[in-house]
């Protein structure tokens, strides 16, 4: 909302020493915020002065365009107190006008400095000023000029043009309409800022009664149309010209003066903040009536765009049909127009959630549908419409026909109970009950206090208020946001971390220690992603939750698996120059289950236990993974030799330092599951669960996301883990016997994993064995085709005493017999 200040001045007395900042900063502190405040003249410099305008010569040119060579009396502002000469292409002035000119040596708005120089066959000294050139309006064609009093050659025009003017922009919220005028721009004044009384309203005023003898309104929808004012306007001249001042002031505001009618609708709808509608009084056709439309029924609105209403949309009829969208935008074929001697005024409250959804619906942005969907006063409908009559008949040379329609009554508004001690408490600023009630009253509320209890009616034109903290925050605002201490809350005594947290910082730090970085991805996957992942079509990873409004086309459901994101990261990366690439990603993945649609819960009370528990039930299963990708080298090469390529060790072995530092021990065995590759995929076991699969990527999935071949990936369900894992782990005990070292070599068949022989030499080995790790594989001739040899060490050692040598051979034999029967070893010699 833009405002000229002198306007705002009209309503309420400023104390002459509170300047334009000191206004606005506290107009922001109280809800309307400040924009900017413009000045139109302030990229004016230079002499810019009335002028006369003595002689006018027309000068045909051979472009066919005809100028005006004229002669100018300015005064003594040229110094010489001689006529100045000017070339002007304008036509729209005579000699003996006043008109405003800008003499050599000024500046206009742009940059554009005016000099003396020779144009047409003359030296053009200066230039004879239209609305566009000095930033008063859109008219480039036509010169300004003004009235004949306006004042003496050589006299500044500034301040007859306004040019002088402070024009202030607000930001007004949606629930505060009222901001959306000067009246409210005014009280707001009043109430806010230091040494400002006197408040005017310009809503304040004398009608005539509401007679039998207006023009005939029939409101068949009192809920959407609760007042409606009808005024007429006879023998207006259409053809009279909007005075100056209610030009400048609504070209100040943002809108573009149109003609007189118009124009003062506009300036009555900004003074007072209710829209007011004019319709060409000859062109209806009988009563008017106001009802919400037939589906279908199609309307021809003032901007010529031929709308199919909605049974929603309210609408103003007559004997005709439809010739208004109510509140919202007039017809066609009552507009108004320069051949209007008749003015039908209509001032009408509407329903400002009917409002709302017409405009949105018809997509039209309007300033009168701005304030009627933000809700406006009901009560002063009589009031805008006296005034527009008022402005008609001053100025359009009209006389007001003596009938005065109104049908309704405005809304009731209930009392709003309040603790007085309310906004205090909210606040946190000492605020005694009575400046509690004295800044309700500023507002315009009524209040009747009881005790601590405050029952404040607000005044019509706040329709936001309508709860105790709706009256706290107005009390607040007066008082000045700024004076709420800031008070940070006192923290809690430290808790710590809560299990859940803690694991979950251990997993992350182990990966980071171990060389894997974190990353985020989107939980967005298409089938294509699925494909790439060479899923089967029953693969149960295809049954996706899909999203009803995707943010793409290409990704429109959620994932079921970690691993789509983690490979097109470790593309990406790949792509952008990083030879190797090791990275990690703990996120939920979605899993849906078929329990029906989720139910809609109330909002106006807190759900049962029971709609909870639907609720929930309703929801996906959403378990937290950790998957991992790897590809490059393990260990890069240099001076010091070659470097190590990733491979599926490095996969299975990040899961199992995720397991260790969890205090947990997974299994492995062979499997054959999408994406890896058959035959170098292991099932992670904790237990006899299987929790996750880690190893070597398939050839086509590597080429279907851009990696290169032998990549690796890992995925567990980490929620498993977590909720196995040892929280507050002991701490180690450590011996200081020395240690017992025997390695020993097993044959045994290629189709037995060795992780059964480790399990096998673990169990057997017995409470001495300190670790056990296999070093090498061996397959050749010396241990026979479909056979290999696996070495292992086993080191020993007890926490009390030096072991004997009889002590470490029984438990190397027994872990050794153990091998043997369970897997089928045989030892090497």
């Amino acid at each position: 909302m833009k405002a000229p200040l002198s306007w705002i001045k009209e309503y309420v007395e400023v104390p002459a020493d509170v300047t334009t900042e000191e206004l606005t900063e506290r107009l922001t502190m109280t809800g309307l915020k400040l924009e900017a405040i413009h000045s139109p003249g302030a990229e004016i410099t230079g002499p810019l002065v009335v002028a006369r305008v003595l002689t006018m010569e027309p000068e045909p040119q051979k472009n066919g365009k005809t100028i005006n060579w004229c002669t100018v009396d300015v005064g003594d502002a040229n110094g010489t107190g001689e006529p100045q000469g000017i070339v002007c292409g304008a036509h729209n002035f005579a000699p003996g006008d006043l008109v405003a000119v800008v003499l050599p040596g000024g500046v206009l708005p742009g940059g554009f400095a005016i000099s003396a120089r020779k144009t047409y066959g003359h030296v053009s000294a200066g230039m004879i000023c239209s609305a566009a050139e000095l930033g008063l309006g859109e008219d480039h064609d036509g010169i300004i000029v003004l009235p004949p009093d306006a004042g003496e050659p050589g006299q500044d025009v500034r301040p007859l043009l306004g040019l002088d003017e402070e024009v202030i922009e607000l930001e007004v919220n949606p629930d505060r309409a009222y901001g959306l005028s000067l009246r409210g721009i005014a009280r707001d004044v009043e109430v806010s800022v230091a040494g400002a009384s006197g408040f005017r309203d310009p809503a304040l005023r004398d009608v005539p009664p509401a007679d039998d003898a207006g023009w005939p309104v029939v409101v068949d929808d009192p809920t959407g149309c609760p007042v409606f004012v009808a005024r007429t306007v006879s023998g207006f001249d259409p053809t009279a010209p909007t005075p100056d001042f209610i030009a400048r002031r609504i070209t100040a505001a943002g809108m573009r003066p149109i003609s007189l009618a118009v124009d003062i609708t506009n300036y009555v709808m900004l003074e007072t903040g209710r829209p007011i509608h004019g319709y060409d009084a000859d062109k209806v056709q009988g009563a008017l009536r106001i009802r919400r439309a037939t589906e279908g029924e199609t309307l021809t609105t003032l901007d010529g765009t031929r709308r199919t209403l909605s049974a929603e949309d309210l609408v103003v009829t007559d004997d005709s049909g439809i010739i208004g969208l109510g509140g919202v935008m007039g017809g066609a074929t009552t507009e108004m127009s320069e051949s209007t001697t008749r003015v039908l005024v209509e001032a009408a409250h509407w329903d400002a959630v009917s409002m709302f959804r017409t405009g949105k619906r018809h997509k039209i942005s309007s300033e009168a549908g701005k304030r009627n969907e933000r809700g406006v006063d009901p009560t002063i409908c009589e009031a805008a419409a006296d005034r527009v009559v008022e402005l008609l008949t001053t100025y359009g040379g009209g006389t007001a026909d003596p009938g005065h329609t109104v049908v309704g009554t405005p809304p009731a508004i209930e009392p709003v109970a309040m603790a007085a001690s309310l906004p205090a408490r909210i606040s946190g600023v000492d605020i005694d009950p009575e400046q509690v009630v004295a800044d309700l009253e500023a507002v315009g509320c009524t209040v009747v206090r009881e005790g601590d209890s405050l029952a404040a009616t607000p005044p019509p034109w706040r329709p936001d208020l309508v709860d105790p903290y709706d009256l706290v925050e107005e009390v607040v605002r007066l008082r000045g946001y700024d004076q709420i201490p800031s008070v940070l809350p006192k923290a809690p005594g430290g808790r710590g971390l809560t299990r859940p947290q803690a694991l979950r910082r251990r997993v992350g730090r182990t990966l980071a220690g171990a060389g894997w970085v974190e990353v985020v991805d989107f939980p967005f996957v298409g089938d294509a992603d699925l494909d790439a992942l060479g899923l089967d079509a029953d693969d149960p990873r295809r049954s996706v939750l899909r999203l009803s409004n995707p943010l793409s086309a290409e990704a429109p459901a959620m994932t079921t698996t970690l691993l789509p994101g983690l490979l097109r990261t470790a593309a990406r990366n790949v792509g952008h120059g990083s030879g190797s690439v090791a990275i990690f990603e703990t996120a939920s993945v979605v899993l849906p289950r078929d329990a029906g649609p989720a139910p809609i819960l109330p909002v106006d009370r807190r759900p049962t236990d029971a709609e909870l528990a639907e609720l929930t039930a309703a929801l996906p299963d959403q378990p937290l993974h950790l998957g991992l990708v790897a590809t490059g080298e393990a260990a890069p090469s240099g001076w010091w030799g070659p470097g190590r390529p990733v491979d599926w060790t490095d996969a299975v072995g990040g899961v199992r330092a995720v397991a260790d530092a969890l205090g947990l021990e997974l299994g492995t065995r062979a499997d054959a599951l999408a994406p890896w590759h058959p035959g170098r995929c292991a099932a992670l076991l904790l237990g006899d669960v299987v929790v996750g699969h880690a190893g070597e990527l398939h050839p086509r999935v590597c080429a279907a996301f851009g990696l290169p071949a032998r990549s690796v990936a890992a995925e567990v369900d980490l929620e498993v883990l977590l909720e196995h894992a040892v929280h507050l782990r002991p701490a180690p005990s450590f011996s200081t016997y020395p240690v017992a070292k025997e390695d020993v070599a097993l044959v045994v068949p290629e189709t037995v994993p060795a992780a059964d022989v480790e399990a096998a030499l673990r169990d057997g080995a017995g409470p001495l064995l300190e670790s056990l790790r296999l070093f090498d594989v061996y397959a050749g001739a010396q241990v026979g085709a479909g056979h290999r040899s696996l070495a292992f060490a086993l080191r020993f050692r007890a926490p009390d005493r030096t072991l004997t040598e009889d002590e470490i051979a029984a438990a190397r034999d027994a872990a050794v017999a153990a091998a043997e029967e369970r897997t089928g070893a045989v030892q090497r010699a």
